[in-house]
């Protein structure tokens, strides 16, 4: 199978990683020049449990235009979607499939204005990884992947990638009410990126102090209202669902987390953000969705000011 990835930070560097071991054609696409250097001159380093494995694989610049993807993977930012969307298109062979693995709402349907619906499969992951250095990435938490088609209409082809994925180690399942799933992974970023980003704290630390899980407890609580009101309902445990994700990712820097430490765009007005929005259609107020929303977003706006 030929695959591209396409956003070659942490997650799809790891990916990546992952994938090529089954002998498999993978291409990492990513705009850091450096990060793709690196990985060509002297592979993609993997640390895991504090042991560093490097991993040949190939990576580039630009997203190819030769037609020969048999599966895109996008992996960037949610606010880059529907801007590597029409690249992901020119280079999928006609029966190829584009994934999504990406944090937040909308992905899906932003990368289906391009793509056709049938080719479009959604899921989301609970590994955790941290971008070290150019070439160097930390697998820092374990967890399932789960996907399913965005369109009710089709399943060919979704198994063939499950075994595919299974083949290179990455504990996968299919879901028929992928959007029901997209929204549990939703509701777990909301109680864990915003709140690390802020404090600066690596995702099991939520668990050590009672402010922060109450903290926590609130925002989830708050996007399960909204989930409803949109006729999506949710266990009753997903706060407690939450907690174990960040013990299971406890070393883990949040991706939002990262991008604030690096003085990055963060994915915030898909998440929480996305949540304020969401309620804001059906008059539900989420007053610390709002303020958490509201201060990274005033992070963001001051990443430039020399006085910080």
């Amino acid at each position: 199978m030929n695959i591209t990835i396409i956003g070659a930070g942490a997650m799809g560097s790891l990916f990546g990683s992952f994938l090529v071991r089954t002998g498999e054609s993978v291409l990492l696409v990513d705009t850091w020049q450096e990060h793709v250097n690196a990985i060509n001159t002297r592979g993609l380093g993997v640390e895991f449990n504090g042991k560093i494995k490097r991993v040949d694989i190939v990576a580039a610049h630009d997203i190819p235009a030769d037609g020969k993807s048999d599966l895109v993977i996008i992996f960037v930012k949610s606010t880059q979607t529907e801007q590597v969307a029409p690249g992901a298109v020119k280079c999928l062979k006609s029966n190829g499939f584009v994934l999504t693995l990406q944090n937040g709402m909308g992905n899906a349907d932003g990368i289906a204005k391009y793509v056709p619906l049938d080719r479009v499969i959604a899921g989301t992951t609970s590994h955790g990884a941290t971008l070290l250095e150019p070439g160097l990435i930390r697998h820092a938490g374990v967890g399932p992947t789960v996907m399913g088609m965005w369109s009710e209409k089709s399943n060919a082809g979704l198994e063939n990638i499950k075994e595919l994925f299974l083949r290179a180690g990455i504990d996968t399942r299919i879901d028929d009410n992928i959007p029901v799933v997209i929204w549990k992974k939703l509701v777990i970023n909301i109680g864990i990126n915003a709140i690390t980003a802020l404090t600066g704290i690596r995702n099991g630390s939520i668990l050590d102090a009672p402010p922060t899980g109450e903290l926590v407890r609130s925002a989830v609580e708050e996007a399960c209202k909204v989930a409803l009101a949109h006729g999506v309902e949710l266990p009753d445990n997903m706060a407690d669902q939450v907690f174990k994700v960040a013990k299971a990712t406890g070393s883990n820097r949040s991706s939002m987390g990262q991008d604030v430490d690096n003085r990055r765009q963060t994915e915030i007005d898909a998440i929480n953000g996305a949540i304020v929005t969401l309620a804001e259609e059906k008059a539900i107020s989420v007053p610390v969705n709002k303020t958490l929303t509201a201060l990274i977003q005033t992070v963001q706006k001051n990443y430039n000011n020399k006085e910080n």
